[in-house]
């Protein structure tokens, strides 16, 4: 038994020693005249769940969190081609070209956007118009009437307007959309 235990703690004394003998190179910084080891960690969040007046209301932000969940990565998405679009506009000269190849991208978008459009709900819809709009920093009106002309703004205004959403409303972190500025924070944290 005492054996065992001699070897245990040689094999133990060995192991430690050797780690003691490997030197890891560790980030200090001066202090007041002494030399500090510093080590970054990742920052904590704390989430606290809100506090909810009824049933009606939980269901309301719940179905908002699935809503932003749902729309975020396509409005992330239509940014990325937004930004690539226009830098290649801008290396062309010709307006023809440019507008041919504006329709080439429309009709990519279409290709690729609709069967996903057609799976979202009202709600969702609405949703993506506002998250578009916080993405891009212009409201859908805008960038719509910058890439394809005031006509085709309108149709797409007077269609939206139809089902009761608005392309030409904006993104208002401070007010209305205070909550779904918070959880896309949220959302972006992994926490919801």
């Amino acid at each position: 038994m005492i054996c065992l235990l001699l070897v245990l703690q040689a094999c133990a004394g060995a192991s430690a020693q050797s780690y003691r003998n490997k030197q890891i190179p560790l980030p200090v910084e001066l202090y007041e005249g002494d030399t500090i080891p510093v080590i970054h960690m990742r920052d904590v969040y704390i989430y606290q769940r809100p506090k909810f007046k009824n049933r009606r209301q939980e269901r309301y932000y719940w179905r908002t969190v699935r809503d932003v969940k749902k729309t975020l990565p396509i409005a992330r998405e239509v940014r990325g081609i937004i930004i690539e679009t226009y830098e290649y506009l801008l290396t062309i000269p010709d307006e023809k070209v440019r507008e041919e190849h504006l329709a080439t991208v429309e009709k990519g978008m279409l290709a690729q956007y609709t069967p996903q459009m057609k799976k979202l709900t009202f709600s969702q819809g609405k949703m993506l118009i506002k998250l578009v709009d916080r993405e891009c920093d212009q409201t859908g009106y805008e960038l719509i009437r910058t890439f394809m002309g005031s006509f085709k703004a309108g149709f797409y205004q007077a269609f939206a307007a139809l089902f009761g959403a608005s392309l030409k409303r904006g993104y208002d972190p401070d007010g209305d959309d205070a909550e779904i500025e918070e959880i896309i924070y949220w959302v972006d944290q992994g926490v919801l």
